[in-house]
């Protein structure tokens, strides 16, 4: 029995962590493929562009096509259905006829809102899946209608897990890389045909959209697990790749060691031609949701100053992040988010770092830009 001094200070704990990417794709379907080295389950997830990637080697402008994307789905701030429709104006309708009544008092007198064919529309629509639809290995149709919707080129297909331990979550897929593809797709032409180096590359989704137009991607992180999911990754979207002639090479590269892993025995080492390859050509550098954990960050930082030294040209990094853990403490009197504001104070650091070899810019990117893949752009991001 449990007395009631020890219910007071009964407290629980959880190393489990999930994101909610796809907690906010309705009906989406998720096909289960095997468990990973550590007896993980690991899902297949297609996300889909909402564009078609054959317009690459189309002649229109830039602001045209955005102009043509935006006719077809909608702006960034409205909600569209597959075909394209506005779900503000389904919201709208839903709520016409409806006022408020007032008693005799003149309080408040609720009532049940009419159920019409609007409203079921809409509650299919943008309903939040609580539990996603998993679905297991053995029906050979089970993306098949997903298939005949979407064709090759406007698909990304990705392994990825869903709850995992704070050390594992790499192996899920982040908001962060979702906006930081976004930027790639609406900034095509700068990064044309460029090397690029990734930290903390996760399941690879963002390498593999800048993969679609650099010239080469090394896509790194650490962990023979993880790195072997972020391999296939790559070779499951290998035909974005190929109209552009892009390549993307996994590599381990561990933040808390001061050099390149080059062990000849180890799966994803680096040989001497590639860390020279990097060194010589890398002129972009790009993490996404890798600012979560204080020693991390540090370590991050610490690899990007050690990195950026050897590169023979100027580069740019391009950092994306979601604000986390929001508390409100009594030392701040406010609400906080100890894990942004480290990476903040960190990033101001390098910024005023005076050591007489290099001097580092830092400019915040407005997100007004395009939204190509379906997710929750919110304003934490």
């Amino acid at each position: 029995d449990v007395t009631e001094k020890e219910m007071d200070n009964l407290t629980f704990k959880s190393d489990t962590v999930l994101s909610d990417v796809h907690l906010h794709c309705p009906n989406k379907r998720h096909l289960m493929v095997r468990l990973n080295a550590v007896g993980q389950p690991v899902f297949l997830s297609y996300f889909k562009l909402l564009w078609n990637t054959d317009d690459q080697a189309s002649e229109k402008q830039p602001r045209e096509a955005a102009a043509e994307r935006e006719h077809q789905y909608g702006s960034r701030d409205e909600l569209c259905d597959k075909d394209g429709n506005n779900l503000k104006s389904e919201r709208e309708c839903s709520a016409e006829g409806i006022e408020a009544l007032l008693d005799d008092d003149g309080d408040l007198e609720v009532v049940r809102r009419p159920q019409n064919a609007c409203d079921v529309d809409e509650e299919d629509l943008l309903r939040d899946r609580v539990c996603p639809v998993i679905l297991m290995r053995g029906k050979e149709d089970a993306f098949e209608d997903e298939e005949q919707e979407c064709t090759c080129s406007d698909v990304v297909r990705i392994e990825h897990t869903m709850a995992t331990p704070l050390e594992d979550v790499g192996k899920q897929v982040w908001r962060a890389a979702f906006l930081l593809a976004d930027y790639i797709l609406f900034k095509r032409d700068v990064f044309r045909c460029c090397t690029v180096l990734e930290l903390g590359g996760g399941t690879g989704i963002t390498s593999v959209i800048m993969g679609t137009v650099a010239n080469r991607v090394y896509c790194t992180d650490v962990g023979e697990d993880l790195l072997a999911m972020c391999e296939r990754n790559v070779a499951l979207n290998k035909h974005l790749m190929e109209p552009g002639g892009g390549e993307i090479k996994v590599k381990e590269l561990d933040w808390l060691r001061d050099e390149f892993c080059t062990d000849p025995e180890a799966l994803y080492s680096w040989s001497e031609e590639e860390i020279a390859d990097l060194h010589d050509h890398c002129t972009v550098i790009m993490a996404a949701d890798v600012f979560y954990d204080d020693d991390l960050t540090d370590a991050l930082f610490r690899t990007l100053y050690r990195i950026t030294h050897n590169l023979k040209n100027s580069c740019t990094v391009f950092l994306a992040i979601e604000k986390r853990q929001l508390n409100f403490t009594l030392r701040h009197m406010d609400v906080t988010c100890e894990a942004y504001n480290h990476f903040r104070n960190t990033l101001n650091d390098l910024e005023n770092l005076q050591d007489g070899k290099m001097k580092y810019n830092v400019e915040p990117i407005k997100l007004d830009f395009c939204q190509f893949l379906v997710y929750e752009r919110m304003e934490q991001l």
